[in-house]
C-alpha cells in the first residue's frame, strides 16, 4: 500500500506516522518528492486499513496496489501527469517534439540543425555529448565540450536540450547543462545511475531496454521515483524480436498499454525503432495516432557522414516535410504539435 502526506507536512507529523506503523509492525519506505512526501508500506492491507492512518494528522490518503512500481502506477495518481518542462508541459495536449542528432559532433553541425529543427516546429534538441557504442573503437562523443555546444544550442534557438548521461560520475556534470536527463536502452537496468538521477531535480527520459518487459520498463522508472525525482518521462524506441529486417520492432502497442498503467508521459522514437530513414515518418505519424505524448527524431544535415546512426537520420527537409505530417495526424486525435 501507499500512505500520501498532505502538502506542507510536517516532520513531527510524519515522526506519529512512522511510529504508528512501527507498532503495527510494518515497515515503511520513504520517499521524498519535490511535491509530496509518500511512504510505501510492506504490510497486511486488513491490518493497514483497520489502523485507521488516514485520521492521523498530516494524512492525505491510503492506497491500495498490488502492482510492484507503485509512485508511477494510476493507482498512485489516477490522472496523467503533465509535466511542465521550461514553458512546455509535456503530456497535455500539445505533443512534444525532441530532434537533432545522434551525436555532438561540431558546434557548426549543430547550430544548423538546431536552426532547422527550431523553424520546423521541433522544441527539445536532442544530441549525445556522450555516447554508448557496441564497439570500444567507435565515436564515443566529445564529453563536457559536446554539453557545452547543447548549452549554445539552447541559448541560441531557445530549444531545450536533452542528452544522455551513462555513468554515476558524471550525473552532476550533466545536469548543469540538461533540461531533460536521457536514461538510454542499454541502461535501463542500471540501478545504481538510476538511484543516481533520482536524488536530482532534472527531469529524467528513460528509454525502453530491447529486452525490457512493460514491467520490467515501469519498475526502471520505479527506481527513479523511489528516490525523491517523480519528473520521468518513458521511451518506447524498439525492442529486439526474432525478424531482422529492420533495425527493432517498434512496439506500438506499448502506448496504449504504458497509458492505461502508469500516469507517466509516453514518447515514441521511431528512429531507433525502424533504424532506417525511408520508415521513420510513417511510424512517428503512427505513433502519434497510439497516443504518445511527444516524438523523438534524429535529424542530421549530413546522414552519409555522421558519426553515428546517419542511416536512421532525417534530413533537415524531410524533418520539416515529415512534422507537416504529424501535424495532421495530431489534429484527427484531437492534439496539436
Amino acid at each position: 500500500m501507499i500512505l500520501i502526506f498532505r502538502h506542507g507536512v510536517q516532520q513531527p507529523e510524519i515522526d506519529a506516522v512512522l511510529d504508528r506503523l512501527g507498532s503495527l509492525g510494518v515497515k515503511a519506505h520513504v520517499t521524498r518528492g519535490a511535491e509530496r512526501i509518500v511512504l510505501t508500506l510492506e504490510g497486511e492491507e486488513d491490518i493497514l486499513r483497520a489502523a485507521q492512518l488516514e485520521a492521523l494528522a498530516g494524512v492525505e490518503r491510503l492506497v491500495a496496489t498490488q502492482k510492484p512500481y507503485k509512485l508511477a502506477s494510476r493507482d498512485y495518481r489516477p490522472e496523467k501527469t503533465e509535466l511542465r518542462l521550461g514553458r512546455l508541459k509535456l503530456g497535455a495536449k500539445r505533443i512534444v517534439v525532441m530532434a537533432g542528432p545522434c551525436s555532438v559532433e561540431s558546434r557548426a553541425q549543430c547550430f544548423e540543425i538546431g536552426d532547422a529543427v527550431a523553424k520546423a516546429g521541433a522544441t527539445v534538441f536532442r544530441g549525445g555529448a556522450f555516447k554508448p557504442r557496441t564497439s570500444p573503437y567507435s565515436f564515443q562523443g566529445l564529453g563536457q565540450e559536446g554539453l557545452e555546444i547543447l548549452a549554445e544550442v539552447r541559448e541560441r534557438t531557445g530549444l531545450l536540450i536533452i542528452t544522455e548521461v551513462m555513468d554515476t560520475r558524471d550525473v552532476e556534470l550533466v545536469a548543469r547543462y540538461a533540461d531533460i536527463i536521457q536514461i538510454g536502452a542499454r541502461n535501463v537496468q542500471n540501478f545504481s545511475l538510476l538511484n543516481e538521477v533520482g536524488r536530482g531535480q532534472v527531469p529524467v527520459f528513460v528509454k525502453r531496454g530491447m529486452m525490457t518487459t512493460i514491467t520490467e520498463f515501469l519498475m526502471s522508472a520505479e527506481y527513479v521515483m523511489s528516490n525523491g525525482n517523480e519528473s520521468v518521462i518513458l521511451c518506447e524506441r524498439g525492442i529486439r524480436t526474432f525478424d531482422t529486417t529492420l533495425r527493432n520492432t517498434l512496439d506500438l502497442a506499448a502506448v496504449p498499454v504504458l497509458q492505461s498503467l502508469t500516469h507517466l508521459p509516453v514518447i515514441v522514437d521511431p528512429s531507433h525503432g525502424v533504424g532506417d530513414w525511408r520508415y521513420v515518418v510513417p511510424m512517428a505519424r503512427a505513433g502519434v495516432a497510439a497516443g504518445a505524448d511527444g516524438l523523438m527524431i534524429e535529424v542530421h544535415n549530413s546522414p552519409a557522414t555522421a558519426f553515428s546512426d546517419g542511416v536512421q537520420s532525417l534530413l533537415p527537409e524531410r524533418f520539416a516535410d515529415g512534422m507537416g505530417e504529424i501535424r495532421k495526424v495530431a489534429r484527427a486525435v484531437g492534439r496539436t504539435v
